[in-house]
């Protein structure tokens, strides 16, 4: 989905290099957002590239100029070298009738690195089954290409969200990349 163009009067410049966006404006310096997080000084210098400044979205131009993001850095399942955005298979699985919500995620693949997972809150009324599993999984395989598809799918009750209502992916992530050797490479 489109978010617009950019408007040439904002004299901003925008990159979309290696797919994150990153922004560079008179308005935006090191000096001007000293304390984008207060509670984590490297989560702030982490947002800065040079005179840019990142808040981690993925996204890319089209050839009219229109700004499409297409998911959070941090969400990005890489699966044997090959970036996947979990937002594009949540949206493809939001289309079944039996799921009510869901989160796609990396877990560890000895394999891969990561493999893809949904972790689905039934419609109401739907039982969790592993017919079900079988039927969302080829439900994606019909719609995306077979490397983007959940190899798994785990049913929850509910998903864990802030009381604002904003799902808490690296709270599920933890518990799948929790029993991993330290040194792994982690995701947070």
């Amino acid at each position: 989905m489109s978010i617009g163009s950019l408007l040439n009067t904002a004299r901003t410049a925008m990159n979309v290099h290696q797919t994150a966006i990153q922004i560079a404006s008179q308005n935006v310096s090191n000096a001007e957002t000293p304390g984008y997080s207060r509670q984590r000084a490297e989560l702030t210098a982490s947002v800065h590239r040079g005179k840019a400044f990142t808040l981690g979205d993925i996204g890319y131009l089209d050839d009219d100029g229109y700004l499409f993001l297409c998911d959070r850095a941090k969400d990005v399942i890489i699966s044997g070298g090959v970036n996947i955005f979990p937002a594009e298979v949540e949206a493809v699985l939001h289309g079944h009738p039996a799921v009510g919500d869901v989160a796609v995620i990396g877990v560890p693949d000895s394999e891969w690195g990561e493999s893809v997972k949904a972790v689905v809150e039934p419609a109401a009324g739907t039982p969790p089954s592993s017919m079900l599993e079988d039927e969302l999984v080829a439900f994606c395989r019909d719609r995306l290409a077979h490397y983007k598809c959940p190899r798994t799918v785990d049913f929850r009750d509910e998903l864990p969200r802030t009381d604002t209502g904003k799902l808490l992916k690296r709270l599920l992530r933890d518990e799948y990349w929790r029993e991993q050797p330290v040194g792994d490479g982690t995701k947070t």
